[in-house]
C-alpha cells in the first residue's frame, strides 16, 4: 500500500514536476510578471517529448524519466510517461485522472485549487490567476529568460517553481519542494501553438480498472 500511494503521488509529481532555483531578482516584481505574461498569453497549445530528473537535497538522482505532454488552455493537459514505468495523466478541464496501467488503478481528483497549482497545469490556465498567487521574478542566464515563481499560498506542491525560455519558447521547468526535492524537467520537439485533437484530452477508463476518486 506504502508504494502504491508512492507511485500515485509520483503520477502527479510528473504532471507536476520542475527544479526550483533561487534567482537574484534586479527586474521589479510587477516587470517580471509583466513579461511572463508576454510568454505565456500567445500561447495557446503547447506539444513536447521531454526528460525529467528527481534529486534529493544532497543531488543525488532519486528517479528519471521520459515521455511527452500536450497542453491547450485553458485547462486541458495531456502527460505520458513512457519509461522507466508507464504513467498517465489527463486533465479534461473538470477533472485529473492519474492512471497507471502497471497497478490497474486510476485516480480521479476534480479540478480544485491544490491540484492546478501543479506546474504543468498553471501553463495551461489562467494566466491572469497565475500572477496573482506567485510573486514572480526574472532573470538571464546565458541568453535565456528565466522566470522563478514563489508561491504566496503556503498550500501549494512546490516552493519554487522556474520557467526556463529560449525566445518564445519554453524549454525547462525546475523545481523545489518543502523537503528540499529537486526536479528538473527538459523538454525538447517543441510545437507551440499546433492543432491538437480535442480528444487527447479526454479519458475512457479501460475494463477493469479499479477506480479512486478523491473527494475534496
Amino acid at each position: 500500500m506504502r508504494d502504491t500511494q508512492t507511485r500515485r503521488h509520483s503520477s502527479l509529481a510528473f504532471a507536476a514536476s520542475a527544479l526550483g532555483l533561487t534567482f537574484a531578482a534586479p527586474v521589479l516584481a510587477d516587470d517580471a510578471a509583466e513579461r511572463l505574461t508576454e510568454r505565456l498569453e500567445p500561447l495557446e497549445s503547447y506539444q513536447a517529448s521531454f526528460e525529467q530528473q528527481i534529486l534529493d537535497g544532497s543531488g543525488d538522482r532519486l528517479q528519471s524519466a521520459r515521455g511527452e505532454m500536450w497542453l491547450s488552455r485553458p485547462g486541458l493537459l495531456r502527460w505520458e510517461v513512457d519509461a522507466p514505468y508507464s504513467q498517465i495523466v489527463v486533465s479534461d478541464g473538470d477533472d485529473v485522472y492519474l492512471y497507471d496501467p502497471d497497478l490497474e488503478q486510476v485516480t480521479i481528483q476534480a479540478m480544485d485549487d491544490r491540484v492546478t497549482h501543479t506546474p504543468a497545469l498553471l501553463l495551461s490556465g489562467s494566466v491572469s490567476d497565475l500572477t496573482e498567487s506567485y510573486e514572480v521574478f526574472y532573470e538571464q542566464d546565458d541568453g535565456d529568460d528565466v522566470f522563478t515563481l514563489v508561491p504566496i499560498s503556503a498550500d501549494t506542491l512546490f516552493e519554487e517553481l522556474s520557467m526556463v525560455f529560449d525566445a518564445d519558447t519554453l524549454t525547462e521547468l525546475w523545481m523545489m519542494d518543502s523537503t528540499g526535492q529537486r526536479t528538473s524537467i527538459t523538454f525538447s520537439d517543441i510545437t507551440n501553438n499546433g492543432n491538437i485533437d480535442r480528444s487527447q484530452f479526454d479519458f475512457d477508463i479501460p475494463e477493469g480498472t479499479d477506480v479512486i476518486r478523491e473527494e475534496l
